[in-house]
């Protein structure tokens, strides 16, 4: 089958389109046909270093996944052959999904909402879960609570604008002002242009961060926070101490959660989230991918096709 794979560690250029074996399904697993491959930044982090992914003999990054189930392995009854599915599977450890099929427990896929191509659905679970795990499972946003997304028109920030105001939240973005009509039609209530205003300043009395950047925006974040306030952060919480009592401060790893998936596709289905896609291109085009993707300029996600 078709895979890009790391030819060594370092820049985009490393990305190289090849031939591997295909992989079969083993107890309770199914085998993928990818349609569409999800690109986000922690592909091209570990594509530069190698470093926190349990890696196969034969790297291949990509964890996003959307595609139509092939064969199903002994012990799986959610999935037969021909269902549609999409999910993040094995994280942190290598899932291979770019390329032309995965293999992975069943019940790390859900079926894939009927109201998303491939393309955005495989857009979807990386950074939707992200959002997911850190909004909902974390901090528990509940109806009311002021909510503060930074890099809100990212690809993770984009979907926790959603799935806060889903939640009943207010919620508070940053992002340039060029990107704030779109994130009003998202949901967003109020939106901070970082290039002209310091958020530190402007915002107050606010229940939950979640942190995408890093650098001074977690230590600058706590400074916004209501006691009993909650900093979420998926940059690293290392020297973030709380400056007011009461605050508590949180760093999520996102890890495979069917339960947190089903709640992404029934979201999709009921209209309160959809993908934002920056950038499409065929698989053989990673290494661009990769290269867009690191200027941090997107609107979005990029995907890749896999057809």
């Amino acid at each position: 089958m078709r895979a890009v794979v790391v030819s060594q560690w370092g820049g985009p250029e490393v990305l190289v389109e090849t031939e591997i074996d295909r992989p079969e399904p083993g107890p309770t697993e199914i085998l993928v046909r990818v349609h569409a491959a999800g690109v986000n930044p922690v592909d091209w982090k570990v594509r530069g270093s190698g470093a926190l992914i349990a890696w196969d003999a034969v790297p291949v990054v990509g964890w996003d996944v959307s595609g139509t189930v092939e064969a199903v392995g002994v012990g799986v009854t959610l999935f037969a052959p021909g269902d549609e599915v999409f999910g993040m599977p094995h994280f942190p450890k290598q899932a291979s999904g770019y390329a032309e099929y995965v293999t992975a427990p069943a019940r790390q896929f859900v079926r894939k909402p009927a109201a998303l191509d491939h393309v955005a659905a495989a857009a979807l679970p990386l950074a939707a879960l992200t959002a997911w795990q850190s909004l909902v499972d974390t901090a528990d946003v509940r109806p009311g609570q002021r909510v503060l997304v930074h890099a809100a028109a990212g690809g993770v920030g984009h979907l926790a604008v959603q799935i806060a105001k889903a939640r009943g939240a207010y919620v508070i973005g940053t992002a340039s002002s060029a990107k704030h009509e779109l994130l009003r039609e998202l949901g967003a209530d109020e939106l901070i242009d970082y290039r002209s205003t310091d958020f530190a300043v402007a915002v107050r009395d606010v229940d939950v961060v979640l942190e995408t950047i890093g650098g001074d925006y977690g230590r600058r974040s706590l400074k916004v926070l209501k006691p009993g306030g909650h900093l979420v952060t998926i940059a690293g919480a290392e020297g973030l101490e709380p400056v007011t009592d009461g605050v508590r401060v949180s760093s999520v790893l996102v890890e495979p959660d069917r339960q947190g998936m089903a709640a992404i596709a029934a979201l999709v289905e009921e209209g309160r989230l959809r993908p934002l896609i920056d950038t499409v291109l065929p698989l053989a085009q990673a290494s661009k991918a990769h290269e867009i993707g690191e200027l941090g300029r997107t609107t979005g996600k990029i995907v890749l096709t896999v057809d």
